[in-house]
């Protein structure tokens, strides 16, 4: 059996874990010739009940941030995507792994790259984990990075000149995690 990727699918939030994410995706799919599908899901601002209209979410103000985040993935995915990857942005609005799971539906996604940031306890019985589902109801393989990535230092990643090394750098655990 050959592995072949050739469409791959990133979930970002902008968050630093993330933009390592983004970095390390962008570098699988170099390696094995993948386009990178970057996506952002805005979830809908809604306000509390007024008490004679229900809950309210202003088409106006989930409009406005749909345009800045799209700008803003966009911009991110133009400084931190390695050089001869072809990539596309997409936002979406809703809940995220929902949104996560129907984007690598329909764009046919081969893999999905998701970073996740470790929650436990209290934290994680309240919130759970968008990359926890995701894995469980993906229509395509998953692959979950948690910081620090076993030989991909993200620090390097995460500098202003990309890497011209085909391989990765070796991971350096002294940033106290």
């Amino acid at each position: 059996m050959k592995l072949e990727y050739q469409k791959i699918l990133l979930p970002i939030d902008f968050s630093e874990h993330s933009l390592c994410a983004l970095s390390y995706a962008s570098e699988f799919a170099r390696r094995f010739g993948a386009s990178l599908t970057l996506v952002y899901v805005v979830e809908p601002a809604v306000f509390p009940p007024d008490f004679s209209l229900g809950q309210m979410a202003p088409p106006a103000l989930n409009r406005q941030m749909r345009e800045r985040s799209k700008d803003e993935l966009e911009s991110v995915a133009r400084e931190r995507v390695a050089e001869g990857v072809e990539f596309s942005t997409i936002v979406r609005t809703g809940k995220p792994f929902i949104e996560i799971i129907e984007t690598a539906r329909d764009e046919n996604a081969d893999l999905i790259i998701i970073p996740t940031h470790g929650r436990t306890g209290v934290e994680h019985i309240f919130f759970g984990s968008t990359a926890e589902k995701v894995v469980r109801k993906a229509p395509c393989p998953v692959l979950s990075l948690r910081k620090p990535i076993k030989g991909f230092d993200y620090r390097d990643a995460m500098g202003s000149e990309r890497p011209t090394d085909p391989g990765f750098p070796k991971q350096n655990y002294d940033d106290g995690m």
